[in-house]
């Protein structure tokens, strides 16, 4: 067998993509939720006439240019991977994937680049309704971007409305039914939750960076503070509620990925565990050293406390997924999304004690949770793909036979190729954008492209209206 290192090029391939994606997905999951605050921030502006919101417009919209950048950039080359790595799967599936994505560039990204130099460029050339305007659409646009994806990566996964043609393809037979497949609302919800969660914690982290720096008499940073917080105390509890919902459609389409996110590799008659901790051995059909709480699981899985269950005994070998990788990203995804809601609630106690900006122990917390949100993006993204394995399209095609019949010598160069340039080049840029991150924003922020001078917008001086100075005197957004 051709192999790279001891790899064939079927799990080249899948590494490459995983790589890829993951690595891709980490700016799209920041900007989804950035355009929304930048809308809210330029529409707060807009209403009160308030510097401080304006201020911090003008300090995230270069951030958010830059990711967005980034994050179209490393996107380019999963549509090349298809053709070079998954050719099988893009003559197969192409017929109903292709059209989607189409549907995506001309509807969502045509729209966000249309709008997007309007966003960054325009506040003082087309006046402020235009420029809000255009605020909201670039938002809009990122919205449905990934609504278009989220319908094609969930129609992979739960594939409705499709005929199978007489050389093998998927032939689309109902269209409504392949954009609104069963696993698509819970999915779409579950991912945009997770990306205003993510930006939540990456905003609220530098307010938390500058507080801990002593910076607190700054509105600028005291409101970021408080609009993460509050954003965290309520959609950290929903994201809990969302994820249940996508577990139970889960289970009632992909049971066996459920079985290996939970670890039950044995069946029950009477009551099913809920399983907090353990060692999957795929080899031995068990789990090892499990501490679990029994009866618990029948309930959360829509089973009652007496349920029954079929564990993964019941599936063969060759029909499940790698369960270690998919028990513990699940865990990691799930223990992220308990410390998320703890801090919201935290945050919401120091916000009635009044001592929201003083708690130095909260912006501790905070401020290392920042990157929380990617971390258990990146692990939901593994436990969902992973754990439809082995299949590409679940229950139709499997990965093995999507694979294009190309070298692992090709595939592997190619992979070490993406490692050192993605690091590199991106790495670069993550760096800068933390080096933007620890400045505050300040009195005269300037936005992307603006030269040195006093803020208008339309008319307004906001900089009439200064910052206040006394920590304790509350802000609107507070």
């Amino acid at each position: 067998m051709d192999t790279f290192l001891g790899l064939d090029a079927l799990m080249l391939a899948r590494i490459q993509f995983g790589f890829t994606i993951a690595f891709h997905f980490l700016f799209p999951a920041f900007t989804i939720g950035l355009a929304s605050y930048l809308a809210v921030l330029n529409g707060m502006f807009l209403w009160t006439k308030d510097e401080a919101y304006l201020r911090l417009f003008k300090y995230w919209v270069k951030i958010f240019a830059i990711t967005f950048a980034m994050g179209v950039v490393s996107g380019l080359v999963m549509s090349y991977q298809f053709g070079t790595n998954w050719s099988v799967l893009s003559d197969r599936a192409g017929p109903i994937i292709g059209p989607l994505m189409a549907y995506e560039v001309l509807t969502a990204f045509f729209l966000e680049a249309g709008f997007l130099g309007i966003m960054l460029f325009g506040r003082e050339k087309v006046g402020p309704t235009l420029h809000m305007t255009a605020t909201l659409l670039v938002a809009a646009g990122t919205a449905i971007s990934a609504t278009w994806i989220i319908s094609v990566n969930s129609w992979m996964h739960t594939p409705t409305g499709f005929v199978m043609g007489e050389n093998g393809q998927f032939l689309p037979d109902d269209w409504w039914a392949i954009v609104f497949n069963p696993s698509f609302p819970y999915r779409l919800a579950h991912t945009l939750t997770a990306a205003y969660l993510t930006t939540a914690f990456i905003v609220g982290g530098v307010g938390a960076w500058h507080l801990l720096r002593r910076r607190g008499d700054n509105a600028g940073v005291r409101t970021m503070f408080s609009m993460a917080m509050w954003m965290a105390t309520v959609v950290a509890p929903l994201q809990v509620v969302l994820g249940h919902e996508q577990g139970l459609n889960t289970y009632e389409y992909q049971p066996t990925k459920v079985l290996a996110m939970e670890g039950h590799f044995e069946s029950y008659d009477d009551g099913i565990p809920l399983i907090l901790f353990g060692i999957p051995d795929q080899e031995a059909q068990e789990l090892r050293y499990g501490i679990s709480i029994p009866r618990v699981g029948g309930p959360i899985l829509g089973k009652g406390w007496n349920g029954s269950m079929d564990g993964l005994e019941t599936v063969p070998r060759a029909e499940q997924p790698p369960v270690a990788m998919v028990f513990w990203s699940f865990r990691i995804m799930v223990g992220i999304g308990v410390l998320m809601v703890a801090v919201g609630a935290w945050s919401l106690i120091s916000r009635f004690r009044r001592n929201l900006y003083t708690s130095r122990w909260l912006h501790r917390a905070v401020f290392v949770m920042a990157p929380s949100g990617l971390v258990a993006v990146i692990a939901g993204w593994i436990t969902t793909e992973v754990g439809r394995q082995p299949y590409v399209v679940y229950g139709e095609l499997l990965t093995a036979d999507a694979v294009s019949p190309i070298g692992a010598s090709a595939v592997g160069s190619s992979l070490i190729a993406f490692i050192v340039i993605y690091f590199a080049v991106f790495g670069a840029g993550i760096l800068y954008l933390l080096k933007l991150m620890a400045k505050p924003p300040e009195k005269g922020q300037r936005g992307v492209g603006e030269e040195p001078g006093p803020i208008r917008s339309a008319g307004i001086m906001p900089a009439q209206k200064l910052p206040r100075s006394d920590p304790n005197k509350p802000h609107p957004a507070e």
